[in-house]
């Protein structure tokens, strides 16, 4: 959602803390003057179902209830709206059951576990005891890092201070991500494309695999969470991409995160992977803490490095890189979103990783026909072919892959444009060719 949609985000936010403040001021009444902490029937909620702020969607996508939505309200305002809860410091010095204690700045609170149990539940002991469950590893707060635990020192699990993530609040009041940089924490790189979807040219085969992760990256989730199938599928969706240099892996992964609304991350394993001992099992801890409850979509290039077959354990590096790759595996397999691995040959993958993937696809060099449609998509259209040089020919005599073509096209219409005109010139085609082949150690 756009950041211009700013109004429409803000409004929703708003609505919920008013109902929260609401909600609250009826219950520390109830108990003020009836001396009873029995349940107290909520005012209803904002009706968020209609609308396509980033709220209402978080909201709709974890069915958060009544409690929940309490709970990220009173959380949220302790952040946007400070003041709210200013004014029942006086009920929190008389009320400890309320659990505010102060923040770290003046006239600041902050919400506790014990705060949240109250809102789940009042003072009855059941319902506060069924509002426990908001804080373990299963549910979307943890699951998906909308609230931060934050222990207190000497300070027992009901005074453990709760904070809204600020990926979280930056995505839910602005509609936008905030995407880490590459560094040593975090040694991955945002990557997106400007192609569409329709402009992928796969075989048919490897189109409909792909489509196949399309479908997951819509209806898998609803399968463990709606359907009940928890128990039989695992979290994540994990896929094996591999073909010849250039085929269109690292594109697939991008397009994917783009029709989806999903963020891609490539990590680059050769880069990863680090010739000191355990440092490897660090550095992809790092990425893997940062990448949960995310809805990344994370590609792993250069898989060959770290999953590439194994020899005889001769000495403690070789066993040490085999609990590497045995703690890699084990991350990927509890990361509930899509992880895609490219390696150019599949022959170069170990067996025993390979069958941990759902998806195993082949991307294959191009035939004449998906080569046409390659150049013509590469074409740009202010450009045009010399007499009698036509994309046919070019696409027939010449093979090559969806990345070697357009680095051609980038050659030959930077040629164009140095001589003033908008015309690709066979001699400039053939040296573009020339040099792909070059490159790739072969001769034309």
């Amino acid at each position: 959602m756009a950041s211009s949609n700013g109004h429409l985000h803000a409004g929703d936010i708003l609505r919920e803390l008013e109902w929260f403040d609401n909600t609250l001021r009826r219950r520390i009444a109830v108990l003020f003057n009836q001396g009873t902490g029995g349940p107290v029937e909520s005012i209803p909620m904002p009706d968020l179902s209609g609308s396509d702020s980033a709220y209402a969607a978080t909201v709709r996508a974890y069915g958060l209830e009544v409690r929940e939505r309490l709970v990220l309200a009173a959380v949220l305002a302790a952040d946007l709206r400070p003041s709210l809860l200013l004014k029942y410091h006086q009920s929190a010095q008389e009320m400890p059951e309320l659990g505010l204690v102060p923040g770290p700045s003046r006239n600041t609170f902050c919400i506790t576990v014990r705060t949240a149990l109250f809102l789940a539940g009042s003072l009855e002991l059941l319902a506060t005891i069924g509002g426990m469950d908001m804080f373990g590893a299963e549910h979307p707060f943890v699951q998906h890092r909308i609230i931060q635990q934050i222990p207190v020192p000497q300070g027992g699990f009901f005074d453990t201070r709760l904070a809204i993530d600020q990926e979280f609040l930056l995505r839910v009041t602005t509609g936008r991500r905030l995407r880490p940089d590459y560094s040593a924490d975090f040694p991955a790189r945002y990557i997106h494309t400007e192609m569409r979807w329709e402009e992928l040219v796969l075989p048919h085969r490897t189109m409909q695999q792909v489509e196949e992760i399309r479908v997951w990256l819509r209806h898998g989730k609803a399968l463990r969470r709606e359907w009940g199938m928890s128990a039989i599928l695992k979290k994540g969706y994990r896929s094996l991409f591999y073909g010849p240099p250039g085929t269109g892996k690292t594109l697939t992964a991008q397009l994917l995160g783009k029709v989806t609304g999903l963020d891609v991350y490539r990590i680059d394993l050769s880069q990863v992977v680090s010739k000191y001992i355990g440092e490897t099992e660090k550095n992809l801890s790092h990425l893997f803490n940062q990448a949960e409850g995310k809805d990344w979509i994370l590609f792993f290039d250069e898989a060959d490095s770290l999953f590439g077959k194994r020899g005889k354990v001769s000495d403690a590096r070789d066993r040490y890189a085999n609990q590497e790759v045995s703690y890699l595996l084990q991350r990927i397999e509890d990361f509930d979103g899509l992880v895609i691995l490219a390696s150019n040959l599949k022959g170069n993958i170990d067996e025993a990783f390979a069958r941990r993937f759902q998806g195993m696809i082949y991307f294959p060099l191009p035939d004449p026909r998906q080569r046409l449609q390659l150049w013509e998509n590469a074409l740009p259209d202010a450009c045009r072919l010399e007499s009698g040089l036509t994309l046919a020919e070019i696409a027939q005599a010449y093979e090559l892959a969806g990345g070697s073509i357009v680095n051609i096209v980038g050659y030959v219409a930077l040629m164009a444009r140095e001589r003033g005109d908008a015309v690709i010139s066979r001699k400039d085609l053939l040296e573009g060719i020339r040099r792909e082949y070059h490159k790739e150690g072969k001769s034309m």
